[in-house]
């Protein structure tokens, strides 16, 4: 973070380093006398939460700000895709079959990566959840174009590290989802949607939710292998039930290819957000 300061106070980093040089005494090594800031066991209790969840919304916001990345390209896909190298180490046949993905995603985030260059990496960031699978495949991407990407992790039950392609300085590690998916949408420039499980369809289903009611401006919002996510989802049996317009069938594209992805974003025409929801009176 920037050490610029224009306060004339002092600052809090000092006082911290003050306190750890204090007399030992029973009075100083009481859990009340911690400076509230540097204090784990203070900022973890419950009634703290609603500071934590600022904590995680402002941190990534400043390092991103200071970097100056303005717009990001977005990822969603399955940890369990394998690398096509690998795909004899799929659990399941699908999962090997889909292991092409693996090198589309990587193939998309490198043509990204490019565009993102030539900004001097301030648009067209590609951002993913920092993981394996396609996770990997498009930081990857962006590091074979020598580029930077972002990683945005979540603290699961399982140890699991970023993987080793995300910029170090621009991997984050979140515990609320809520937040985690605030930072994917808030520079999103396009929205790719790649196979993968529960976790991929939460994140496709909120995006998408959020431009369907008009949350959200109109970005490309691409979903790659139309095979796999028509045998999925039934889209037009949500549209025929009339659960959703069939004019929200046109908030998403199907792509199959890296190059096709490429050419529909470079021809997107900025869309406004919805002002109305269609089939809603």
């Amino acid at each position: 973070m920037s050490e610029d300061r224009i306060s004339v106070f002092r600052d809090a980093n000092s006082d911290r380093t003050t306190t750890q040089q204090i007399p030992d005494t029973a009075q100083s090594r009481s859990p009340s006398y911690r400076l509230a800031f540097a204090d784990d066991d203070f900022l973890l209790r419950d009634e703290l939460r609603p500071v934590r969840l600022q904590l995680e919304l402002l941190k990534p916001e400043l390092l991103l700000t200071e970097r100056q990345i303005e717009s990001t390209i977005v990822l969603f896909g399955g940890a369990r895709i394998p690398e096509p190298a690998q795909k004899h180490t799929a659990r399941t046949k699908t999962l090997a079959e889909l292991s092409a993905f693996y090198d589309e995603a990587r193939e998309f985030a490198r043509l990204m990566t490019l565009k993102s260059i030539a900004t001097k990496n301030r648009e067209f960031v590609v951002t993913t959840g920092g993981g394996p699978g396609v996770m990997e495949a498009g930081n990857r991407g962006a590091a074979d174009a020598g580029g930077i990407s972002v990683g945005l992790g979540i603290v699961l039950p399982h140890e699991q590290a970023p993987n080793q392609y995300v910029t170090p300085e621009l991997t984050f590690n979140f515990h609320y989802f809520a937040i985690r998916k605030m930072h994917f949408l808030m520079r999103a420039r396009a929205i790719c949607i790649f196979p993968g499980g529960f976790g991929t369809l939460d994140e496709m289903f909120e995006s998408l939710t959020l431009i369907q009611t008009g949350r959200m401006e109109r970005v490309p919002f691409l979903l790659f292998g139309r095979a796999f996510w028509e045998k999925v989802i039934n889209w037009e049996a949500l549209a025929d039930a009339g659960t959703i317009s069939p004019q929200d069938l046109s908030l998403f594209r199907f792509v199959d290819t890296a190059a096709e992805a490429a050419e529909l974003i470079e021809s997107w025409e900025p869309a406004p957000a919805r002002s109305e929801i269609p089939g809603r009176s």
